[in-house]
């Protein structure tokens, strides 16, 4: 009998929720047609959200979204805008970008299906949140190589192992470094017979996970130690490069290919080799990022973008 009130209970919470959250009735209305109080709907409301009813339905199918989604859908060659709700806490934001990202590939991911996964903490969000889901029997291959920081969870073989973990898949190691300090080493690294395979793999991918990056001194690949932030900030001083896409492609305003000295230093798949693949998923929670994103967008390769509502409309308002 407990059970049965406790059920009962939560599910008037729902009906309450989602009547005032997603269909926009209001809360005397909701009143009215439940025979309460509008006191006693306002403290339902404080509840369902303390409980995370309203906190999952809001997260994933904000009212407003669908709308935003549509505008951006009509700007750019998109398939889907994933659109999570603005979070001051940049952590938080992360996790709310990530949510939609999981939700979508646990909704979306089919037995033989190949996901190439990228790097960076984005991308890393997603392996985090996933919680229990059927098993899917897909194979997850690293898009581009490992880092020099051993048991970094926000490299793309430790997020790999993580996604096929959760999924019940499996996980195939690209296993040369992610980045080289010049072309020619890389050239050698991509004659490797192992190391090409895997790419080639990885190629013809089902759907792809990447991240967005921004060009500041204080980017994830100056704190790999990859790039000087003296060679970023020549890029996008001098040459107008706004962003990159994986942490290594980089592109200006228009979504076109820059060539810096920063160029094919990096092992992994470039936004040439992207757009071929059927659904490349971009993921950039941080609210500094709208400019890069709406570059990532003009690139063509990206089908998915996942983001904050805030730099959705900043990117709407630059667009114009």
């Amino acid at each position: 009998m407990e059970k049965q009130t406790i059920f009962q209970d939560n599910e008037l919470l729902t009906e309450i929720a989602v009547a005032y959250y997603q269909d926009e009735i209001t809360q005397e209305e909701i009143a009215n047609k439940f025979g309460i109080s509008r006191i006693k709907v306002g403290r339902l409301l404080k509840r369902a959200k303390e409980e995370g009813i309203v906190e999952i339905t809001v997260r994933y199918h904000p009212v407003f979204s669908s709308r935003l989604e549509q505008q951006m859908k009509e700007r750019f060659a998109i398939s889907r805008a994933l659109i999570a709700l603005d979070y001051q806490d940049e952590d938080e934001q992360r996790r709310q970008v990530a949510a939609l990202v999981a939700n979508y590939l646990a909704l979306t991911l089919k037995d033989s299906m190949v996901l190439a996964v990228g790097q960076g903490r984005n991308v890393s969000a997603v392996a985090d949140h996933i919680g229990q889901v059927p098993d899917k029997n897909c194979r997850f291959i690293c898009g581009i190589g490992g880092t020099h920081r051993p048991g970094d969870a926000i490299n793309a073989d430790h997020i790999s192992r993580r996604l096929a973990r959760k999924f019940g898949g499996v996980s195939e190691t690209l296993y040369a470094p992610a980045y080289v300090e010049n072309r020619a080493l890389k050239q050698a690294f991509m004659q490797n017979g192992t190391i090409k395979e895997t790419l080639d793999r990885a190629r013809k991918a089902d759907i792809a996970l990447v991240g967005i990056g921004d060009m500041n001194e204080n980017s994830y690949m100056v704190k790999l130690g990859w790039f000087t932030p003296h060679e970023i900030i020549d890029a996008n001083l001098n040459q107008g490069v706004i962003g990159d896409i994986a942490g290594y492609d980089f592109f200006n305003a228009q979504g076109i290919h820059v060539e810096t000295v920063m160029s094919d230093r990096v092992i992994g798949l470039s936004i040439e080799e992207l757009r071929n693949i059927p659904c490349v998923i971009a993921i950039a929670s941080e609210n500094t990022k709208a400019l890069a994103i709406l570059g990532a967008l003009r690139t063509g390769a990206i089908n998915i973008i996942a983001t904050s509502a805030q730099n959705v409309r900043t990117i709407l308002n630059l667009s114009q």
